[in-house]
């Protein structure tokens, strides 16, 4: 392995970066390398400038773009101290497109139509709480706290630890699937097979087969549900203050972006022209 790989691993660690994070970067760094054929210390300037091109002319999103820049922003600056090599980097514009968001009649149309239960208790807890898909499966038997009704995620964006939500009906599922499955401890997602909790690949393929099955024609991917959530909560009349508390959202500019997709804010919205005094002919 190129020693500034395993390096910037090191520093990665050092620095408190989630784990999903370090895999990113350390991911771009190896592509770097591989690109060229030879070690990263090696790479000139106009070879960096040569693969951050390549990388933009992919057409891929605006956030994979900018984990690419941050990665090798990280990369010369922090680890190889040279960050005259990425002084012609900046982050490109973020584009925000309005995210995909369930009806109630979807939600439970694809929960009915996963068909392996650990899935379809992953699904419930990202939609019932609200969690990203790395913050369900690194959930363990113990951060369920059913006497104050909360589950605690340990580590949030960030490593940053929060309570959010833990309904009735979801801990009623949670206690029928444990139940059930009995899974190897520490945690409450665990594959019988491994004994860990499994891949967030093979919870997004299930939640697509369980999308075709259900006949849903919008793409449906983890974070849907967590859009999900947080939309229909607003709809329901949650302050949004609440609303960004149980998402872990730092700034409430992000939870807001929910509002622009509140079908029934959008429903029950008048027209201007509906104010107008209306003149019979």
């Amino acid at each position: 392995m190129d020693k500034s790989v395993e390096q910037m691993r090191q520093d990665l660690a050092l620095a408190g970066y989630a784990k999903s994070t370090c895999e990113k970067y350390l991911k771009t760094a190896e592509v770097l390398s591989a690109r060229f054929a030879r070690a990263i210390v090696d790479v000139t300037r106009s070879e960096v400038r040569t693969f951050f091109e390549e990388l933009a002319s992919r057409g891929l999103s605006s956030s994979w773009l900018i984990t690419q820049v941050a990665a090798l922003l990280f990369l010369y600056r922090r680890t190889l101290g040279r960050p005259e090599m990425v002084s012609f980097l900046s982050y490109p514009k973020r584009h925000h497109p309005l995210p995909t968001v369930l009806s109630l009649a979807e939600v439970q149309a694809l929960l009915r139509a996963i068909r392996a239960p650990m899935y379809q208790a992953i699904a419930m807890v990202m939609y019932g709480a609200g969690l990203r898909i790395t913050e369900a499966l690194a959930l363990e038997v113990s951060d369920i706290d059913a006497a104050r009704g909360v589950l605690l995620v340990r580590h949030g964006k960030g490593n940053k630890p929060r309570e959010t939500k833990l309904s009735t009906t979801l801990l009623s599922w949670l206690r029928a699937y444990w139940a059930r499955e009995r899974p190897a401890a520490p945690y409450l997602f665990a594959s019988k097979r491994t004994g860990r909790p499994p891949s967030p690949a093979t919870v997004r393929d299930a939640l697509a087969r369980a999308a075709e099955l259900a006949g849903i024609k919008k793409h449906v991917h983890p974070h849907v549900l967590r859009h999900s959530f947080a939309t229909h909560l607003l709809e329901q009349g949650t302050d949004i203050r609440v609303v960004q508390a149980l998402l872990g959202h730092e700034s409430i500019k992000t939870t807001a972006r929910y509002t622009h997709v509140t079908e029934k804010l959008v429903r029950e919205t008048p027209s201007p022209l509906d104010l107008l005094p209306q003149k019979r002919r």
